[in-house]
């Protein structure tokens, strides 16, 4: 057999020379920045003034929101939406998704109450999450996993129904649309995240979006101690407030959002015509109407039918040079952190399917076709001789 047939992790060479990276930040080039950054320095104002507001501004109307306030991290967002709306009691929200979901609730004191998923799609099942409101329920914290709209609409009436706050943890969702409208308009409040893996990058920080004045207002005290600037706090906030660097890194990054959302497709669907192909390999279902903004791309592999585990594929690829990520494995109910509060007369087998079968390849906004290509050949051969591979004792 041709050495060329055989996967790295038997002996063969790898796919690539030097390690392929699941994601890297798509920056401008410095040249752009300079005008910009000698600006900053001349005014001397360097966290929360001009360029910061120039961000929130351009991000509203991009976006077709009311409201923008930036803030230091996704996280301090989330944080400071319960904060500011006065959330007590539970919380209901997935256990498939970063752990900083789960935090921006207990730092508020408030108990997340996990609801399963939905396999094909990976957001919380609206039908889970009616399934768990309480007498202490107070909101619905919902996440557009991957960049994939929550079904925004079931949410809405659920959270009409029953008088709740439904924020949305949007870190992903920049680039995305529920049916025509992009993501942020729904819902009491969203949480976007500005860290280097998202499609618009400010070095780190985050954006909260509403269409709520008053939430807005006190969002933007909350971010700054709870202080409205008389010395005197309101309430209970953070220092959470966006360096002007990195608004104008985000500035400069947004030039470029929708392009970056096309290229990202082209190269998902590279993934998607290639590998649903192969037995055992399937993907996130994204609804017709919705655009996905694709800041990852995760395959589903069912052992059996492949003939190799997650874990054994993910294991296959890196011999190859290429790297993979296990999103979000272990959920945060199998977490020791919150595992306390995991109701097991509430199981979340769909959400345990996700965590332990997924695997997201990589995917950026700059990366060439031609990779996408190599790494759906290096899955198909792991696949030709899955069998062998299995044998080594390579799986779990």
């Amino acid at each position: 057999m041709h050495t060329a047939d055989i996967p790295a992790i038997l002996g063969a060479s790898p796919m690539f020379g030097e390690m392929l990276p699941i994601t890297q930040p798509t920056l401008p080039g410095v040249d752009l920045l300079i005008d910009d950054l000698r600006r900053v320095f001349d005014r001397r104002m360097i966290t929360n003034a001009d360029l910061v507001r120039e961000f929130e501004q351009r991000v509203a109307k991009h976006l077709g929101v009311g409201h923008v306030v930036a803030v230091s991290s996704c996280t301090s967002g989330l944080m400071l939406v319960l904060r500011a709306l006065g959330c007590e009691g539970e919380v209901i929200m997935p256990s498939f998704t970063f752990y900083a979901t789960g935090h921006a609730a207990l730092w508020n004191g408030l108990t997340p109450v996990f609801a399963d998923c939905d396999r094909r799609t990976a957001n919380i099942d609206p039908r889970a999450a009616a399934s768990a409101i309480t007498s202490r329920t107070c909101a619905i914290l919902a996440v557009h996993v991957f960049g994939n709209p929550a079904d925004t609409d079931a949410l809405q009436g659920i959270a009409d129904r029953h008088h709740l706050a439904l924020v949305y943890d949007a870190a992903h969702g920049l680039g995305a649309r529920r049916g025509g409208a992009r993501l942020g308009g729904q819902g009491t409040a969203s949480s976007f995240s500005l860290s280097p893996t998202k499609l618009i990058t400010a070095g780190e920080g985050g954006l909260v979006t509403t269409q709520d004045g008053e939430l807005a207002r006190r969002i933007r005290i909350g971010r700054n101690y709870g202080d409205a600037g008389a010395y005197d706090c309101e309430f209970l906030g953070l220092s959470a407030r966006m360096p002007e660097f990195s608004a104008l890194l985000g500035l400069r990054c947004m030039e470029d959002l929708d392009g970056n959302v096309r290229r990202r497709h082209r190269l998902a669907q590279v993934y998607i015509e290639r590998l649903s192909r192969l037995p055992g390999v399937s993907f996130q279902e994204i609804a017709a109407a919705d655009t996905t903004s694709y800041k990852d791309l995760s395959v589903h592999i069912d052992a059996d039918a492949f003939g190799l585990g997650r874990d054994g594929l993910c294991r296959s690829l890196a011999a190859e040079n290429i790297m993979t990520k296990k999103y979000f494995c272990p959920p945060l109910h199998h977490q020791r952190l919150f595992q306390r509060f995991h109701d097991a007369r509430r199981p979340l087998p769909n959400t345990e399917y996700l965590s332990y079968n997924s695997l997201s390849l990589p995917l950026f906004s700059h990366m060439a076709e031609e990779a996408a290509h190599k790494v759906c050949d290096a899955v198909e051969r792991i696949h030709r001789h899955a069998g062998r591979i299995a044998t080594m004792g390579t799986t779990p």
